[in-house]
């Protein structure tokens, strides 16, 4: 029996795993049982030493889409495959979250707000969509489905990626010479990239710099990837009008911080995508399905890429 070892305090993972994984062994941390029957991890921070401690361990599966609350681990087993979460929903929530954003601005209801506040009628400027073009960093499923969405609204969207892509519908730029010459094109730059040595922080001065005037800036990849000083820098000189932000370098953003009272900037606390069992366990299922019957792992964290 294969036995899979949950380091979760969402009770509806087990519930959700039980449903989809009915012949596994599901044991949840800290009742491992003997250490030596676990063959599967499915985790979220889990204590540094604990996957050491599994000598049968054959893949550990992380509860987001990033894997870095594992690899602080110093004694994590460095041969053991880490998969990354993919789920479709996450990404549809992710992708309803940056129109939000998006139309929030595109259709003035930050200065209609503050009428709102001050009980004033005033009229506010229509804009031609199509003339609008948005940037999205990142073409990931995350990305994709992004660029999706927007496009549906009739967006002209600009994508950006590390390497190559052809994606139908996305004008796709790729390496640092092509994102300078695709940001002055982009009233809106969204960031949903992963998180490497390379993009953190990219969106600095000298990229702010390049977008049109009165653009605006949303970000739900990490929140290292914004040299928070540079934005507000933009935003007080006008060239960035507005930032929509989900992540930060510090999380809870500390009470004190300039983006809590800033009057132009969105702050949500880190809940663009959040991540469902009933809807992300089937992605663990399939990837011990597909273990088991010796097919190849999606979505393997890749030490050269950083994802």
């Amino acid at each position: 029996m294969t036995a899979l070892l949950l380091v979760s305090d969402d009770p509806a993972w087990p519930v959700a795993l039980e449903r989809h994984l009915p012949d596994a062994d599901i044991r949840i941390y800290p009742d491992i049982g003997d250490p030596g029957d676990i063959d599967y991890a499915l985790v979220w921070a889990p204590e540094p030493g604990l996957l050491a401690r599994l000598p049968n361990l054959k893949v550990i599966f992380s509860l987001a889409a990033g894997v870095d609350h594992i690899l602080r681990d110093p004694d994590l087993p460095r041969d053991i495959p880490i998969v990354r979460m993919s789920d479709p929903y996450q990404c549809d929530m992710l992708a309803e979250y940056a129109c939000l954003a998006v139309l929030y601005h595109h259709r003035f209801l930050d200065r209609t707000l503050a009428l709102q506040a001050r009980a004033e009628w005033e009229e506010q400027p229509v804009l031609y969509t199509p003339d609008v073009t948005v940037g999205v960093l990142g073409l990931g499923a995350i990305g994709q489905a992004i660029a999706a969405r927007l496009a549906g609204f009739d967006f002209g969207i600009n994508g950006w990626s590390r390497t190559a892509r052809q994606i139908a519908g996305i004008a796709c730029h790729h390496g640092p010479e092509q994102l300078r010459e695709m940001l002055p094109q982009c009233q809106y730059v969204i960031c949903a990239l992963p998180q490497t040595p390379e993009t953190t922080g990219l969106i600095d001065a000298a990229f702010l710099a390049r977008m049109p005037r009165g653009g605006y800036v949303i970000n739900v990849g990490r929140g290292a990837h914004l040299v928070e000083e540079d934005l507000l820098a933009a935003l007080e000189t006008g060239q960035i009008a507005g930032a929509f932000l989900d992540v930060f370098a510090q999380e809870p953003l500390p009470q004190d911080h300039a983006f809590w009272r800033h009057p132009k900037i969105v702050v949500t606390p880190h809940m663009a995508g959040e991540l469902l069992p009933r809807t992300a366990v089937r992605s663990i299922a399939q990837g011990i399905r597909d273990h088991r019957a010796g097919r190849p792992l999606a979505h393997v964290y890749d030490s050269a890429r950083g994802y």
